[in-house]
């Protein structure tokens, strides 16, 4: 794969779920950005505020942590991650710009994670999947994203919100 993803626009490819047997939650991102494709680490990009509001809502600090030991802490939360689209072109980081987005399978969850109970989408793009989610059974909570670009609500505006998060 091109490792300057910045203006590189075709066949970008998401990454696997972070989910386990504990899992009560799945917080759905959109699809990683550039800086995630890049480390090939969800939320990597060093101003996307998730690890931060995770942080908050879990009450262990998780953003200080390395990342490999940041995915282990958040599912002992019960927390997962995944992203809703599967693969699409892009150029930049920016939502606005997928193009030819493939939805990732999410059937199979159900059948594997009976503890699964919430779908948290992060963000709006991602959030458009809701619907879709409640009618499988889910409960779903849209949260106002973690990124950067969404520099219309503070830190703490956002974290009033994701603070839903702290009841399963």
């Amino acid at each position: 794969m091109n490792t300057d993803l910045s203006n590189d626009s075709s066949n970008l490819s998401g990454f696997p779920p972070v989910v386990n047997a504990q899992t009560h939650t799945l917080i759905l991102g959109s699809f990683p950005g550039v800086a995630s494709l890049e480390a090939r680490q969800y939320y990597a990009y060093r101003h996307n505020q998730f690890w931060r509001l995770i942080s908050a809502v879990t009450g262990e600090d998780m953003a200080s942590l390395a990342y490999e030991d940041r995915l282990p802490r958040l599912l002992a939360h019960g927390f997962g991650l995944w992203d809703v689209i599967d693969t699409c072109d892009r150029k930049g980081s920016l939502d606005t710009n997928i193009r030819n987005a493939q939805i990732n399978e999410f059937a199979w969850l159900r059948e594997h994670y009976p503890a699964l109970n919430r779908m948290a989408f992060n963000g709006k793009t991602s959030g458009k999947f809701a619907p879709q989610f409640a009618a499988l059974g889910f409960t779903t909570v849209i949260l106002p994203s973690s990124s950067p670009a969404n520099a219309m609500r503070s830190f703490e505006e956002k974290l009033m919100e994701w603070k839903q998060l702290q009841s399963n």
